[in-house]
């Protein structure tokens, strides 16, 4: 099998090993050349995008996974490759687009479920929808087989709260009622190798972990298993904070994540953030 990876990022990057062991062929596109190393160093064919012509990997390609984001509210893979990914369609076994549970918009706490309304809130959320159609459009003009998956926020080696809370500049900020999902880098990579040994067209999947929690939690149980002092907790309305580290608070959801389970048989490596953090700690993190 051949995996093309457009947008070789953090997730990406967890599912290869696994694929890689199964003897999967696996192409990760990068924007940098100075990256593409790194990339051959794990085992992945580098390929600069945009840049190198995507057609020749398409037609090798049995698997297509879209990890690059909205660019201006744009899709950079199909503002360069949609024709060629549509002349690919017929022979692609499975083809995986991961989204945002932003996609969801604010509700006050309250769940949500792949079956929710999509009314965003926030400018990421809404290029996100407008991503999420263009990809539909594309599945439904070409039989091109589309899974959704919707990520919460994404920690993992590297990714933890760990460095801020040794550094003393982690902020337990506090607003009454705010709750986040949050999914680990692990659980994300069996979602999806799950996902391609069960493919199903037009699926979408919530990726997150059983323990939506608020985000001060985190922090708190980080400095406790550092065996260090908690930082002090800051109201919201008087942080320091960038627009973009304020517009993360101006959704508040629980996210259900019963399908993963019920549909691809998955077991969580990491149920709760606290069992996340554990395991970051254990590994080095």
């Amino acid at each position: 099998m051949n995996l093309l990876s457009f947008g070789h990022g953090f997730s990406a990057r967890a599912l290869a090993p696994i694929l890689l062991e199964r003897g999967w062929r696996i192409t990760g596109t990068t924007r940098s050349a100075d990256k593409a190393g790194a990339i051959a160093a794990t085992g992945v064919t580098p390929m600069i995008f945009p840049g190198d012509d995507p057609g020749p990997a398409l037609a090798r390609a049995t698997h297509l996974l879209i990890s690059a984001g909205p660019d201006d509210g744009t899709d950079p893979t199909l503002a360069v490759a949609r024709d060629a990914i549509a002349r690919a369609a017929p022979h692609l076994l499975w083809v995986g687009y991961l989204s945002t549970t932003g996609v969801y918009g604010d509700h006050g706490g309250g769940w949500v479920d792949e079956d929710t309304a999509l009314t965003p809130s926030t400018r990421r959320g809404v290029a996100r929808v407008a991503a999420e159609t263009a990809w539909r459009d594309l599945a439904r003009d070409t039989g091109l087989p589309l899974h959704i998956f919707r990520l919460a926020g994404i920690y993992g080696p590297g990714r933890g709260p760990f460095a801020k809370v040794r550094a003393g500049t982690a902020r337990r900020i506090v607003k009454p009622g705010q709750v986040f999902s949050r999914i680990h880098v692990d659980d994300i990579a069996q979602v999806l190798a799950a996902s391609i040994d069960r493919p199903n067209p037009g699926a979408v999947y919530n990726l997150c972990d059983d323990d939506p929690a608020p985000p001060e939690d985190v922090i708190a149980h980080a400095a406790d298993l550092l065996g260090v002092p908690r930082p002090p907790a800051i109201a919201f309305d008087d942080a320091d904070m960038t627009p973009m580290a304020r517009s993360f608070y101006a959704e508040s959801k629980r996210v259900r994540n019963d399908r993963i389970k019920s549909e691809l048989g998955v077991k969580l490596i990491h149920p709760t953030y606290r069992d996340g953090l554990a395991a970051l700690l254990k590994g080095g993190d």
